[in-house]
């Protein structure tokens, strides 16, 4: 395990403990290394040992990674039991982890492939703060991962759709509930983003829809993971000390126009 240590460069997170989890890929890595460069250390998960292996030597001696599954109670357990060990809180936490399950129309959908999808997806999201909660530092921030296909009506990906929704309407009630600890809390919601989980959701139709979206996206591309790490990283910050319980999209204005 990597040993605990405090930054002492000028970072936006420098000496902040981070947990972010689905870390291993796409959003969730670019978010990891951006978190290590503005000097927090941070704890990662994902559910496959040699893609977490591969991470963790990818971002360095700041990083310290936890096999688990989001949907998991005793994963999270473990989790946050290699957290508390270092005896500092988090002071962010980003739920991350989600998709799964497939797609399918609501007449073909089977209550297995909707527990895998919500489950991961809300579920996971759910309890990955609700375990946090006792080792989350006053002040503490917290990002959800949403996405735009919250707002959608897109035919066969309905538990998805509406995982991301209840994500974003998450968000709305922990600023509630935590606003006494002084805890910010906001959602984060990607547009079309270059990961591995695009290439996945476009298979063959890849260029295609790769083209189509050009057309639809006002910036003229999709996004890359970078772009929602940044975004990440003002939520997480003191950059956004005086927001909370926002949606902050990042879609190249697709969902605006």
């Amino acid at each position: 395990m990597a040993e605990l240590m405090r930054s002492d460069g000028a970072g936006q997170l420098a000496g902040k403990v981070a947990v972010i989890t689905g870390a291993t890929a796409g959003i969730g890595l670019a978010t990891a290394k951006r978190f290590v460069a503005e000097g927090a250390h941070v704890f990662i998960t994902g559910r496959g040992q040699a893609a977490l292996d591969a991470a963790v030597h990818e971002l360095g001696p700041h990083v310290t990674g936890v096999r688990g599954d989001a949907s998991v109670a005793a994963d999270l357990d473990r989790l946050y039991a290699v957290v508390d060990e270092h005896g500092r809180g988090i002071d962010v936490l980003v739920a991350n982890a989600g998709g799964g399950g497939g797609s399918a129309v609501v007449a073909d959908m089977t209550p297995e492939q909707f527990d895998v999808s919500a489950g991961l997806t809300f579920r996971g999201t759910y309890f990955t703060v609700q375990r946090a909660l006792p080792l989350l530092n006053r002040g503490a921030t917290i990002v959800l991962i949403s996405s735009i296909a919250g707002r959608n009506g897109t035919a066969g990906h309905g538990i998805y759709n509406a995982s991301k929704a209840a994500v974003r309407s998450l968000a709305r009630t922990l600023t509630v509930e935590l606003k006494e600890r002084g805890i910010r809390v906001n959602a984060l919601s990607p547009g079309p983003t270059d990961t591995q989980g695009f290439a996945r959701f476009a298979g063959e139709r890849a260029p295609d829809f790769r083209m189509h979206l050009t057309d639809v996206i006002p910036v003229g591309r999709i996004g890359r993971p970078e772009e929602v790490a940044s975004a990440a990283l003002f939520l997480a910050s003191a950059e956004s000390s005086f927001i909370a319980g926002i949606d902050l999209v990042v879609d190249g204005g697709m969902s605006q126009v």
